[in-house]
């Protein structure tokens, strides 16, 4: 063929050889040579521009397609003993899609008719469309035990971690899934009662040492008791959910609405879309649309599924798993706002001026399709000038507005000066044997704080239009910092030759100055973690006492109902509000508000214990390959019993027991947190720059204990053999030293740092 195809040709030959639609594939067919093949490349980039193509590599599908986790139906197997399942919820024009199962040894048993919620992989180019990985069996739901396997003459026993528990499983023979003695399994109920009563299990995971790194968050999920088995009635209610439909709800499908989350997202509740406001009273200024997951259409007041979701309060992440609070059917499915999928919503609109000042909003219940599921990282090289294949198409229509209206909120965010707080987030990369790999800092890019103040600005939108209409809903509180905290603060930035304002009202600003003068210091993240600590947590209550660390007069969790109980809550405040239908605000709800903010407070400090549990727990395991290294720190904190050093490398915190430090007495100082030395006069307090020696890491308890080498570069002085000096004599001693360093930080406060 001499001439270039034109569009619905290519269309065609597509639908017709879904196995061959690379661009060779194509050009070969309409027999495209040459500098022809440029033509054809922009006629395909043009479909794809315009929806009816979507690039997967480098072949083009036709955009119907799946959701990555699907309910799908075994058939019979085929003459090859292949596992292949029909997909139940393809809703596309074109054939139904082939999906062939993959099992994994630790599967159950799968036959004709079983109905399967899988995690679905995209295979272009192959005999099949999809390849699925079981996630469960849909009606099925044993009961799960972690333990240590005790091997017998017949099987073994499984005997519970749980403190308290001393009920023991029985593994028959031939069920022990190659399970050694002492190892830490996991297993499901697998029968009745055997000999001497006991239940029968069947090994499903070995995870090996309960010392090592993979039984970590395990071990965290039971001793905080974070329920990570939903009940029966719970999956019955998720996996009888279909997707909504239009029905009340306004079409915003054409809307190129993107979703923004880090690489390993396991769920997408929320998307983002920024235009330009043609108002002409209003220039300059941007029109963006704000979209969260409408779980409260699937999650109803008094349902099975809201008791267990109110019951867990949240999601908990650890580095190597999630512990969910909705089940995967609707946290990885029905409400995730997967690429290209329809999925309901609550849209917030919101107007803002050139300068990020909010001029107006409304809230819309709606039905979304998302244009592209973009990581922090794809986005932000897009607008740094290397966009991949996929966001070069969303550079001009979608990204850009985006940041161009990131500029403005910027804006209004520098003169509302909220607390601007400078502390690396860790990130625990854990390999396929459940080892940690690599523990870094997260970089902080733009693409992060873009999306976190498009999410702050929703968030004020939600609680005022409900104070507005006067429905019950539940605020986001954070108060300022109590006295003794803040006094605390005063000291440790006195003794850093620093200045906070005493003698007004606090706020956020002054803390920020404060912030200011320590940037590009030795005392950066000394001054940082004070602050930190000064602060009080942030807790759920039905009465508005504003939201000090984001300078916030009114603020509601709104936009991430997936994984937090008060989202919830407030999507039905807005359903009922606006009358969208009977899934709002429950009495039950509005009674039991009070009862609900402290029950989701709780499980909200109880996930962030077991988080940092598991983190300390990881990088004990981590560092325990280092025993005998040399590391470079800062001291973090000070106790009677010892130093708190904070590793460089790592973040973690390693303890100098005061037993260590020599053999001199120390005297500890409260109230300036700082060791003296009797004999040596050494003082040592926050902030200082050390060296220490890795002596003992504990993977049980996460506690890394460490040898002080240096302190500010000298090597620590250790004082003469102790004396059996005279009780009085000591005293005398301990308090001429303790006045003259008095004085010489008397004499040191003249010269303070900018």
């Amino acid at each position: 063929m001499n001439r270039l195809p034109s569009k619905d040709e290519i269309l065609q030959w597509i639908s017709d050889n879904p196995t061959q639609t690379a661009k060779r594939d194509i050009a070969k067919a309409f027999g495209i040579k040459g500098a022809a093949r440029i033509d054809l490349k922009r006629v395909l980039r043009e479909l794809e521009a315009e929806g009816h193509l979507e690039k997967r590599r480098r072949s083009y599908r036709d955009p119907d397609r799946l959701p990555p986790v699907s309910v799908l139906s075994v058939l019979p197997p085929d003459e090859n003993g292949d596992l292949w399942a029909q997909p139940l919820e393809w809703h596309g024009e074109g054939d139904e899609p082939r999906v062939l199962i993959l099992p994994r040894e630790s599967d159950p048993a799968m036959g004709a008719g079983d109905r399967l919620l899988a995690k679905l992989t995209a295979t272009p180019g192959e005999d099949q469309d999809y390849t699925a990985r079981l996630i469960r069996k849909i009606g099925t739901n044993p009961l799960r035990i972690l333990g240590v396997f005790r091997k017998g003459s017949e099987g073994g026993r499984i005997v519970p971690i749980d403190k308290g528990v001393d009920k023991q499983w029985i593994v028959p023979e031939g069920a022990e899934h190659g399970a050694r003695d002492g190892e830490l399994v996991e297993a499901e109920q697998a029968g009745p009662k055997g000999r001497l009563g006991l239940p029968k299990a069947r090994i499903t995971s070995r995870l090996g040492d309960p010392t090592e790194p993979r039984a970590v968050s395990l071990i965290a999920i039971h001793q905080h008791g974070i329920p990570d088995h939903f009940p029966d009635k719970v999956l019955e209610e998720a996996d009888r959910m279909k997707p909504a439909g239009l029905k009340g709800r306004t079409d915003l499908r054409e809307l190129p609405l993107v979703t923004i989350d880090p690489s390993d997202a396991r769920d997408h509740d929320d998307a983002v879309l920024a235009q330009p406001d043609d108002d002409p009273e209003n220039e300059g200024g941007h029109i963006l649309w704000v979209a969260i997951a409408d779980v409260a259409h699937y999650v109803t007041p008094g349902s099975a599924l809201d008791r267990e979701a109110r019951k867990r309060g949240n999601s908990t992440y650890f580095p190597d798993r999630v512990v969910p609070m909705l089940p995967d059917r609707l946290s990885g499915d029905l409400c995730s706002l997967h690429e290209g999928v329809p999925r309901a919503v609550l849209v917030a609109r919101i107007r803002i001026d050139r300068h990020g000042e909010k001029i107006s909003h409304r809230f819309e219940r709606a039905l979304m399709r998302s244009a592209a599921s973009l990581s922090y990282e794809e986005a932000q090289t897009a607008i740094d000038g290397a966009p991949s294949d996929r966001a070069a198409t969303l550079l001009d229509p979608v990204l850009r507005p985006l940041w161009a209206a990131y500029g403005a909120l910027r804006q209004a965010r520098e003169r509302r000066q909220p607390l601007e707080l400078d502390l690396p987030e860790r990130r625990i990369e854990i390999d396929a044997a459940g080892k940690v790999a690599s523990i870094s800092f997260k970089e902080r890019l733009d693409a992060h704080r873009l999306i976190e103040e498009f999410m702050v600005l929703a968030n004020v939108c939600a609680a005022e239009t409900l104070i507005a209409k006067r429905q019950p809903l539940l605020f986001r509180v954070h108060e300022e910092p109590n006295p003794d905290k803040l006094e605390a603060l005063r000291e440790v930035v006195k003794g850093s030759g620093l200045t906070l304002a005493k003698g007004q009202v606090l706020k956020t600003a002054h803390l920020n100055r404060l912030l200011e003068q320590a940037e590009g210091t030795e005392q950066d993240e000394l001054i940082n973690l004070a602050t930190l600590r000064s602060m009080t947590q942030a807790y759920y209550n039905p009465e508005n006492f504003g939201h000090f660390g984001l300078a916030l007069r009114d603020y509601a969790h709104f936009t991430s109902p997936i994984r937090r109980y008060s989202d919830l809550i407030v999507h039905r405040g807005l359903i009922s509000a606006h009358g969208w239908g009977k899934d709002g605000l429950s009495e039950v709800d509005i009674e039991q508000l009070e009862a609900t903010a402290k029950q989701i407070s709780d499980t909200e400090r109880r996930s962030m214990l077991a988080e940092r549990d598991t983190t300390d727990r990881y990088l004990a395991a981590y560092m325990s390959e280092r025993l005998g290294t040399e590391l470079p720190g800062r001291i973090s904190g000070v106790a009677r019993f010892g130093l708190f050093v904070k590793l460089d490398e790592t973040g973690a915190d390693a303890l100098v027991p005061i037993r260590s430090l020599g053999n001199e007495f120390f005297h500890h100082d409260a109230e300036s947190q700082t060791l003296m030395g009797a004999d040596s006069g050494q003082v040592i307090g926050l902030g200082q720059r050390v060296l220490v020696r890795l002596v003992e890491a504990a993977p049980i308890s996460g506690g890394l204990i460490a040898e002080l080498l240096e302190i500010e570069g000298k090597s620590l002085p250790r004082g003469p053999a102790r004396r059996s000096a005279k009780p009085g004599k000591r005293k005398l001693a301990v308090a001429k030293k303790k006045e003259a360093a008095k004085a010489k930080k008397e004499k040191r406060k003249v010269t303070r740092r900018r």
